[in-house]
């Protein structure tokens, strides 16, 4: 096989990404389907090979010009046995063999990923990581999630547990409740739903007058753009960067990595944002660390799952034939 391609399946609540990538990360197709978890797992697992089939062709490919399949789902997870446990957003699926089934019906070789670790692979080849050795990925959105990639390798761990670097505990004197059932944990003080939270709670708090008030709903990026203007807006906005400071130091001094990234909606607050956790980073790590770990921007966008999750179907292949 002179050149080679991969597809990739990212596999969310609502819909499922597929598409074709090629040796160099060159993305030549993606096309979207609905997920429609209310169908059952068995509808799901064929909707995964349609999503597949689907991106192929619009790559203007046949099956037999695909090297390898990588596939990231959500939820809880057996990585190593490519099977969905429990996922919250895909309910009523369990133990869902994912692996076995898409390796099954293609005859090709078949890597299974957590989304986020998929995300943070992605980025780690072809993104904002792509030529270092080590990375963490955090992905900024609705909850937080990403990965831990060491010399081309995700942390997995030993219970398909790793890289939640969201669950880094950043409060524990009066900690807020988090959506996993803990307490205390990053995603409680610096996803975009707590960062709403916070605010919300601040306004009734604190009379001082802001732009936000007497509004029915406000979004995280509503409250990104009143920083400019509004003392409290720019208070929550600078909490924000302080907690995801100490979940990057956290990491900074647990492994070291050469690099770390922040992706998701949050990254439209600008290179303004990033400098602040910057900021924090140094008054809080490690002096070797906090000036030598570069901190910056993903670049894959919505595409690093889909990208990320053909990577590891690549990274498979290229073992599988001596390349690595």
């Amino acid at each position: 096989m002179s050149e080679l391609f991969f597809a990739g399946l990212d596999v969310g609540g609502t819909t499922m990404k597929g598409g074709v990538v090629d040796d160099t990360g060159r993305m030549l197709s993606a096309i979207n389907l609905p997920t429609e978890p209310q169908r059952g797992q068995d509808f799901g697992l064929e909707r995964m090979c349609e999503t597949i089939r689907q991106g192929v062709r619009e790559a203007g490919l046949a099956m037999d010009r695909i090297a390898a399949i990588g596939v990231a789902t959500p939820g809880l997870m057996d990585i190593p046995a490519g099977i969905i446990i429990d996922p919250p957003n895909l309910r009523p699926w369990r133990n869902v063999p994912v692996k076995s089934h898409v390796a099954q019906v293609f005859g090709l070789p078949t890597a299974f990923q957590n989304d986020a670790n998929a995300a943070a692979y992605g980025e780690y080849c072809f993104g904002a990581g792509k030529g270092c050795h080590s990375m963490v990925l955090f992905t900024l959105g609705t909850g937080i999630g990403g990965g831990i990639i060491l010399g081309d390798r995700v942390l997995e761990g030993a219970h398909s547990h790793g890289g939640e670097v969201g669950h880094i505990k950043v409060e524990l004197t009066h900690p807020r409740p988090c959506g996993c059932g803990l307490f205390g944990c990053l995603e409680a003080y610096a996803s975009a739903n707590s960062v709403v939270k916070r605010m919300q709670e601040l306004l009734v708090e604190d009379a001082t007058p802001c732009s936000l008030r007497g509004r029915a709903e406000f979004t995280s990026r509503d409250i990104f753009d009143a920083a400019t203007s509004d003392k409290l807006a720019a208070k929550i906005v600078e909490q924000t960067a302080y907690y995801l400071g100490i979940g990057a130091m956290n990491l900074m001094h647990i492994i070291d990595p050469e690099m770390i990234v922040f992706a998701g909606g949050m990254v439209h607050a600008g290179d303004g944002f990033l400098e602040r956790i910057k900021h924090h980073v140094r008054e809080l790590a490690f002096p070797i660390p906090a000036t030598r770990t570069e901190i910056r921007y993903a670049r894959l966008g919505s595409d690093a799952g889909l990208i990320g999750a053909a990577a590891c179907g690549r990274q498979l292949y290229h073992r599988l034939n001596g390349a690595g």
